[in-house]
């Protein structure tokens, strides 16, 4: 049974959509070294770390959590369309000895204080760099102490947490600086990857992005929608909304959107004629 659960203060599960693919054969680790920007031959069996995989130009194709398996084999998770994801390894897979197969698996989130010490049963157990657990398999199993909560409840605890979705705060024009991931999903010492130029090159000189994304909190119940103008305590407007819910615990709502890097952090921002308190993301 679903209800209203502080992620704050307690534990609490939600199932989630999350693509899952497995990557296997002779060549598995060194394509996905190649394309991945995560370190993949330092992973250890069982062992998970997030990655970007890139287009090129450095911009993002996909978000997705590597899990290396016994043998020969490794699965990758993702919030985004799962065509999206083979498709894009499928362009670099030349001449070489790698099966892609999609996996009918379900996903748990596990999320609030103590998520990690709860008792759950799954192929996957994968941690979540901003706090919590998925656990993933073809039946995952999780206590039924653990109370369900609703997906809008996991959806504001994901935003006040700073997580980006795919689809939502990431698409194919963002770059990694601008969602504020790079440091949980780039290995600067593995060597080349596909769309390491940018990376690279942004944090050697310390370049940075024309926007960043903020964590935007408004006092009661506000109808927001992904694409709704940010206005500055100046009146013109300085960004976007990605991703909005409703908490209900704090009483707010809460939102991500892109905002132009002149602005500084903490600042008092308008959201459809609602003032609003924009911030970095909590890490």
């Amino acid at each position: 049974m679903t209800g209203t659960v502080d992620l704050s203060t307690t534990v609490g599960v939600c199932p989630v959509e999350r693509a899952v693919l497995s990557v296997a054969g002779p060549d598995a680790a060194t394509f996905l070294h190649g394309q991945l920007s995560q370190d993949i031959h330092g992973l250890t069996e069982g062992q998970s770390a997030w990655s970007l995989i890139l287009q090129p130009q450095g911009r993002i194709d996909a978000l997705v959590r590597i899990t290396r398996r016994a043998g020969k084999q490794f699965v990758l998770d993702t919030d985004g369309p799962l065509e999206q994801l083979t498709t894009r390894l499928e362009r670099f897979m030349l001449r070489t000895d790698v099966t892609l197969e999609a996996l009918d698996w379900r996903c748990l989130a596990v999320r609030g204080p103590g998520a990690g010490e709860a008792t759950v049963s799954g192929e996957i157990i994968g941690p979540v760099p901003t706090g919590g657990i998925d656990v993933l398999g073809p039946a995952p199993i999780v206590p039924p102490q653990v109370p369900q909560v609703d997906p809008e409840t996991l959806e504001a605890h994901r935003i006040r947490a700073g997580f980006p979705r795919m689809g939502l705060d990431i698409d194919s024009r963002t770059i990694p600086a601008e969602a504020e991931v790079v440091p949980w999903t780039v290995s600067f010492t593995k060597g080349c990857f596909t769309g390491q130029e940018l990376v690279a090159r942004m944090d050697s000189r310390g370049n940075t992005a024309p926007r960043y994304l903020r964590l935007l909190v408004v006092a009661g119940r506000v109808r927001l929608a992904g694409g709704d103008p940010i206005t500055g305590s100046g009146g013109g407007e300085v960004g976007v909304v990605t991703s909005t819910a409703w908490d209900a615990g704090a009483g707010t709502t809460v939102a991500l959107g892109y905002i132009k890097r002149s602005v500084e952090m903490p600042s008092e921002v308008e959201l459809a004629g609602h003032r609003a308190q924009a911030s970095a993301l909590p890490r």
